[in-house]
């Protein structure tokens, strides 16, 4: 049996392709698509750099703490162990004013030298400050007695970037 091919078949095949409303409608659902996932990745990226600051605020915080926690707990405490802790039945009493007595930074020797210690102070032998390290960072250094003079607690308070406080703090015994 043969086919009779009629002229008109030539141009009644259909052709494939998109019409101008699938077309208007691909976009529209690309557009709304591309908006959400947008709006979920960004916040996404603010919280990664809080989160960075703050691991570069306990970094900072450690390093200074590290430090104090290394020396002895008074001026008047022998650092060798020798003489009985201040304030105990047959030691020495322990010094009344907290801060720096006279040292440089390099030359700190007790816990309580580091009061006052801010961004703009001198890194442990080195000519650079915490500023320089830290940028856009604060630091600031609190020593108090505790408990009587048993103890001194140690505040170290970091600013991050972004001006979140992050306080650290340590309780150094007198023993």
């Amino acid at each position: 049996m043969a086919y009779k091919l009629s002229p008109f078949n030539a141009f009644t095949t259909k052709k494939s392709g998109f019409t101008l409303i699938e077309l208007v409608v691909g976009m529209l659902v690309l557009s709304i698509s591309i908006v959400l996932m947008t709006s979920m990745l960004l916040p996404q990226a603010d919280r990664a750099v809080e989160t960075l600051s703050r691991v570069r605020s306990a970094e900072l915080a450690h390093s200074v703490m590290n430090e104090i926690w290394g020396k002895r707990f008074d001026e008047n405490t022998d650092p060798n162990g020798g003489i009985p802790a201040c304030n105990s039945a047959a030691g020495v009493a322990c010094s009344t004013t907290l801060g720096p007595n006279g040292e440089s930074r390099n030359n700190f020797n007790d816990v309580d030298d580091f009061k006052g210690l801010n961004i703009s102070s001198l890194m442990l032998d080195s000519n650079q400050t915490y500023a320089e390290v830290y940028l856009g960072y604060e630091l600031e250094v609190d020593v108090s007695y505790f408990n009587g003079q048993a103890e001194k607690l140690i505040t170290v308070d970091v600013t991050t970037p972004a001006g979140e406080v992050i306080t650290y703090q340590a309780v150094r015994s007198n023993y």
